[in-house]
């Protein structure tokens, strides 16, 4: 899996930056994403198992969803065909768009 932390904190310095890294169970590699980044990923084999811990209890009010292709953030997915995406990140927002933290 490919997975991707943004920062969409508007005052920051790194305001959409981004740092993507290969998590499988080979590397047993694990990527923390703290509060005032975007997070997402992509699944580089037929399946996955995917777990998130977090710091408080999922609150799907408060989730945003910022679009996985957008162009000022411009992530290097290793993708070669448009990916399949869920329902949710159909709906995502470019940044310039999106509400974001301050």
């Amino acid at each position: 899996m490919f997975d991707v932390a943004v920062d969409i904190r508007k005052s920051s310095p790194t305001f959409g930056k981004w740092v993507g890294e290969v998590l499988n169970a080979e590397n047993k590699r694990q990527m923390w994403i703290p509060q005032g980044f975007a997070h997402g990923f992509f699944v580089l084999s037929d399946s996955a198992e995917f777990l998130y811990k977090t710091t408080d209890y999922w609150a799907p009010e408060y989730e945003r969803c910022i679009a996985w292709n957008d162009p000022s953030i411009a992530v290097n997915w290793p993708v070669d065909s448009k990916p399949v995406l869920s329902a949710k990140d159909l709906l995502g927002m470019t940044t310039s768009d999106a509400e974001l933290f301050e």
